[in-house]
């Protein structure tokens, strides 16, 4: 997805979407996008002005009534009718008022311009006496998802009496507009710089040092081992898409050898999770979540490598990659990514050879969890770098989460899938 430009630099490509009639085309869609290439639909983010106009070519005379474009976004639940809650329409072309309602006779070429300009809220009803205002919410759809979010462009060409009107329309893809906070002075320093980055025990205002967790365990079926460990995220918790999330994790123990397995990045498993609630109370964050409207799913996973080794202790450093593709961070009547939580990171249980780990005390398989929002662009005069050694690669799509968790935790009301 890249940085998004600011609003005024929103035509960058022209799209065209004909319509045929007896093998010649008659009407076409025009309309200017952030889009690079025909291979894409439309793009636009928040206060764009989607611009463009309507061609027709009648090889004879035709009554028409009217003609209009319409901007539409819907959200739909399968097995339900969608809900609007952006409808804005233009009349681009009307008769003259002298031919009365039966519509005037159009013939050869027409090119019809229009301009919208699309709002960055629209108001909604949450009750019935309840209503409040909303982002534009991005355009959704996933394979087995229960909702979609869709906008689309739609021409409308009235006819005359006893005829049926044509419709024309196409999708496009709608980006809300979010960025993170700066990160820390050090750690802009070191993008800067291409230096390494500076962890959390010299930069404390540059982390969010999650736990320590406390686990037991035992090795090799023969003795009982005791550890804890730190996650530290960098801050602020936001982090844009297509952009590393830098991360060290810290393990400390007095047995040596479990030090040794459980630093093995290999054992390490770091997971970024989405959140995703649908239904008449996905905004509400004490709704009771159930199976089938409450969905937790793998977005990405870590890669770590190890950096430092005490008696005691074993310190890894790592990066999650925040894939293209990756939804923002967004709340929308019948359909949220999670508005208490967008999306986390969470610390797994180590699974390495030779070491079984006990039951956790509370039943929850999750280690340590710090929520995190994902925006669509850095903020300004920040370009996170990677610092992945060469040789280690992300792990593609979700990673091993599903395999990872192996278990549907009802009680927690954890219901694990995969974004594919």
């Amino acid at each position: 997805m890249g940085t998004l430009a600011t609003a005024s630099s929103a035509e960058n490509f022209e799209h065209c979407f004909p319509m045929e009639r007896n093998g010649k085309v008659w009407l076409s869609l025009h309309v200017r996008s952030r889009a690079k290439s025909t291979s894409s639909p439309p793009i636009y983010t928040e206060g764009d002005t989607v611009s463009g106009r309507v061609e027709l070519h009648f090889d004879k005379p035709e009554k028409i009534k009217g003609i209009t474009v319409a901007i539409q976004g819907g959200t739909t639940a399968v097995g339900q009718e969608e809900i609007i809650f952006l409808d804005t329409t233009q009349m681009v072309w009307s008769p003259d008022p002298k031919q009365g309602k039966s519509g005037e006779k159009l013939q050869g070429k027409h090119a019809l311009p229009f301009k919208f300009v699309l709002p960055k809220e629209v108001t909604m009803s949450l009750s019935k006496n309840k209503q409040a205002e909303f982002k534009l919410p991005p355009n959704f759809s996933e394979r087995a998802s229960p909702s979609y979010i869709d906008y689309k462009l739609i021409v409308i060409v009235r006819r005359g009496l006893f005829l049926a009107n044509m419709i024309l329309s196409h999708y496009f893809a709608y980006v809300p507009l979010s960025m993170p906070p700066p990160p820390s002075t050090l750690r802009q320093m070191a993008y800067r710089s291409g230096t390494g980055l500076i962890g959390p025990d010299r930069d404390r205002d540059g982390w969010k040092v999650a736990g320590p967790a406390k686990l037991a365990g035992t090795l090799f079926n023969v003795r009982k081992v005791g550890m804890e460990c730190e996650l530290a995220i960098a801050t602020p918790l936001a982090f844009p898409v297509r952009s590393p999330i830098p991360l060290f994790l810290t393990i400390k123990s007095d047995d040596e050898q479990a030090l040794d397995i459980l630093s093995s990045p290999s054992a390490v498993r770091v997971f970024l999770v989405r959140s995703l609630a649908n239904g008449s109370d996905a905004v509400d964050d004490d709704a009771v979540r159930r199976s089938n409207n409450f969905f937790v799913e793998s977005a990405g996973q870590a890669v770590f490598w190890s950096i430092s080794r005490d008696q005691n202790s074993r310190t890894l450093q790592g990066e999650l990659e925040v894939k293209h593709g990756v939804k923002p961070s967004f709340v929308f009547p019948r359909f949220a990514i999670r508005a208490s939580l967008p999306y986390s990171i969470d610390l797994l249980p180590f699974v390495a050879p030779g070491f079984q780990l006990d039951t956790m005390p509370n039943g929850d398989p999750v280690l340590l969890s710090e929520t995190v929002t994902i925006c669509t662009t850095h903020a300004p005069g920040v370009v996170p770098r990677s610092y992945t050694p060469p040789g280690y690669e992300h792990p593609q799509g979700g990673g091993d989460y599903n395999n990872s968790m192996g278990l549907l935790e009802n009680g927690n009301q954890r219901f694990y899938h995969h974004i594919r």
